[in-house]
C-alpha cells in the first residue's frame, strides 16, 4: 500500500510565509524584447528544397500550414550550425519542431543522457524549464537556452526543496527518489533521480524496505503495484495526465472495440488498469513500433501521437488530445529568436547545482 505524505502542515507554513512582510528586492532587470527575425520567403525554390521533409510529415502537418513553417525550419537549421548549437526536443513538441529542427529527440531520460555527449557549445532545449535545468546541470560549462523561460511544469511547481526537507524529517532515514520532472532546488535535496521508464529499477536498486518516490503520486502508485518496496508518495500530478478517466477509455472501446489503448504511468492507476499497456514515452513508442496495431490511442500528451505517427504510417492513431500548455509555449519563431539572442539562458546557483547534479549522475550511471 502506498503512503501519501500529508503536506497540510507544511502548506500552512508556506501560506504563513506568503503573508509575511516581503523583504525589499532589487529592481528586476528589464528583459530585452525579442527582435523581429527575418525569414526567407516561401519561394518555389525553397518549397522544392524542403519537399523531402514535408513528404515525411505531410500526414500530421496540413499543407496550408507548411508555407509558414518551412522558412523557419530552413533558417533555424542554417543558424544553429553557425551558432555551434544543438537542439534537443522532447516527444511532446509539435511535429514541425520534433521532425523539422531537432538534432536529438526523445523522453526525459534520453535527453538527459544525450545532453552529456554533445560537442556543440550551445544547447537549445525545446521542452520545459526543468529539462533545460537538467541539461545545464550535466553541461555546466556550456550555454543552455530555452526559447521561452515561462515554459514550466505543473508537476515541477507542486513541490519545493522545503517540502522535501519536511518529508525527510517526517520519515528519517528513508531514501528519496525524485522524478526528473522537478527543479534543481528539489533535486538538490534528493538521493537519486528517476524517470517514468526507470522508476522501478531505481527504487529497487536502493535495497531499502521503504522509499520516498516524489512528487508524482500516480507514478508512485503505479510503481507500487510492481514492487514489494513500501513507497511513500507526494501529492503531485501532471495536469495533462491526471485529466484522463477510466470512463473516457471505456467510451473509446465501446465506439471502436478493436482499438489498442496504451497509457503513460503519470495517469491515475484506474486509467492504467483500463489500458492494454502502460509505459514511459519511449516504451509507448517502442510498443507501437513492435506491435503495429491497426488502431491505437496513446493516453498521454497529444503531440506525441503526431510524432509517432510519422514513423508508423500503417497505424491509425486515435487522439484523445490533452495538450500541455507549457510545452506549447515553444514555437519555431521563438526557437529562431533564441538562436539570434542567446535567450533565455538557463543559470543555476553553483551551490545548488553541485548537489543537484549528483542524483542525476547516479541515475544515469545505473542505466548505463
Amino acid at each position: 500500500m502506498t503512503i501519501v505524505y500529508d503536506a497540510s502542515i507544511n502548506e500552512r507554513t508556506k501560506r504563513k510565509a506568503a503573508t509575511a512582510p516581503a523583504a525589499k528586492k532589487a529592481p528586476a532587470a528589464k528583459k530585452t524584447p525579442a527582435p523581429k527575425v527575418e525569414v526567407p520567403e516561401y519561394t518555389p525554390g525553397l518549397a522544392k528544397e524542403m519537399a523531402p521533409l514535408y513528404a515525411r510529415v505531410a500526414k500530421v502537418i496540413p499543407s496550408v500550414e507548411w508555407p509558414f513553417f518551412a522558412p523557419y525550419i530552413y533558417e533555424i537549421n542554417r543558424l544553429k550550425k553557425q551558432k555551434n548549437a544543438v537542439i534537443l526536443a522532447h516527444n511532446y513538441m509539435t511535429p514541425e519542431i520534433f521532425h523539422g529542427v531537432a538534432d536529438i529527440a526523445g523522453d526525459s531520460l534520453q535527453l538527459a543522457i544525450e545532453a552529456t555527449k554533445v560537442e556543440e557549445q550551445v544547447i537549445v532545449q525545446c521542452g520545459v524549464h526543468f529539462m533545460a535545468e537538467t541539461s545545464k546541470l550535466l553541461n555546466p560549462h556550456k550555454t543552455v537556452i530555452i526559447p521561452d523561460a515561462l515554459a514550466g511544469c505543473s508537476l515541477a511547481s507542486s513541490i519545493t526543496g522545503a517540502d522535501v526537507r519536511a518529508m525527510r524529517a517526517a520519515y528519517p532515514g528513508v531514501p528519496v527518489v525524485t522524478y526528473v520532472n522537478t527543479t534543481a532546488e528539489v533535486k538538490a535535496e534528493t538521493d537519486i533521480c528517476c524517470t517514468s521508464s526507470n522508476a522501478l529499477k531505481v527504487i529497487e536498486s536502493l535495497n531499502a524496505p521503504r522509499v520516498m518516490c516524489i512528487p508524482d503520486e500516480y507514478l508512485a502508485r503505479n510503481v507500487q503495484a510492481q514492487t514489494e518496496v513500501e513507497i511513500i508518495a507526494y501529492k503531485g500530478a501532471c495536469e495533462v495526465h491526471e485529466r484522463f478517466t477510466p470512463q473516457e477509455l471505456r467510451n473509446y472501446r465501446e465506439t471502436d472495440p478493436g482499438i489498442s489503448i496504451i497509457a503513460h504511468p503519470e495517469c491515475p492507476p484506474d486509467v492504467v488498469a483500463e489500458a492494454d499497456f502502460s509505459g514511459s514515452t519511449s516504451a509507448m513508442i517502442n510498443w507501437v513500433k513492435d506491435t503495429q496495431p491497426a488502431k491505437v490511442m496513446m493516453v498521454t500528451e497529444c503531440s506525441m501521437s503526431d510524432n509517432v505517427a510519422v514513423e508508423n504510417p500503417n497505424v491509425e492513431f486515435i487522439r484523445p488530445c490533452n495538450l500541455c500548455p507549457h510545452m506549447k509555449r515553444i514555437t519555431l519563431p521563438k526557437i529562431l529568436a533564441s538562436l539570434h539572442t542567446m535567450q533565455d539562458e538557463v543559470t543555476i546557483d553553483p551551490a545548488i547545482a553541485a548537489r543537484a547534479r549528483l542524483p542525476i549522475e547516479r541515475m544515469i550511471a545505473l542505466n548505463t
